[in-house]
């Protein structure tokens, strides 16, 4: 069994490093923009495979693993639970906003409302409160350093996307970025 869960942990660190790596080529201006892709070429599956193959490993990881580190019960459970929860239902409400193949990064309309007028990227502060709250749950070192080489590449997309939502949409991108913080600000909680 130890060997399955080695491959398994091995899948997601080769997966989130692709995926990784595609942003930074992305982020330091290469021409090979990888993400988000546009249109459904080699480099959107390459992503999307990669991405399922993650979540399997993450998933699978955490059946191996679960509550094999030092966070203490139950609090570790509360707290995780209400943290994943809570991602969860950000995420679900700002992907409504979307078609299905805009949130899959292809191209669509400029969203600046509900969630999306108080942050940028509110699917991705969904992912990194979700991710954390599940590791925090399963409570596993593996689980832990999924979960964080996760956040480390959705904490990277909005650099990745921000050239191409500047090329598509241009002043009324510019507008928007001025006045909606990236992830989240002071601005995402006044009071309108």
């Amino acid at each position: 069994m130890a060997l399955l869960e080695s491959v398994t942990f091995a899948l997601g660190v080769a997966s989130a490093s692709i995926i990784l790596g595609t942003l930074l080529v992305t982020i330091l201006g290469s021409s090979w923009r990888f993400w988000p892709p546009g249109e459904k070429t080699w480099k959107y599956h390459l992503h999307w495979i990669c991405v399922g193959l993650f979540n399997i490993s993450l998933i699978g990881t955490a059946v191996f693993e679960w509550g094999t580190w030092t966070l203490p019960r139950p609090s570790s459970f509360v707290v995780g639970g209400v943290l994943a929860v809570v991602g969860i239902a950000i995420f679900a409400t700002s992907e409504r906003s979307f078609d299905r193949h805009e949130t899959m990064g292809l191209a669509g309309d400029l969203h600046t409302s509900g969630l999306y007028a108080r942050s940028r990227n509110p699917q991705y502060v969904g992912m990194i409160v979700g991710v954390v709250g599940f590791a925090v749950v399963v409570n596993s070192l593996s689980v832990t350093i999924l979960a964080l080489l996760h956040v480390a590449w959705v904490a990277l997309l909005p650099f990745a996307e921000e050239p191409w939502l500047q090329d598509e949409y241009g002043e009324e991108y510019q507008r928007y970025k001025q006045q909606v913080p990236r992830f989240v600000g002071v601005e995402t909680f006044r009071s309108e």
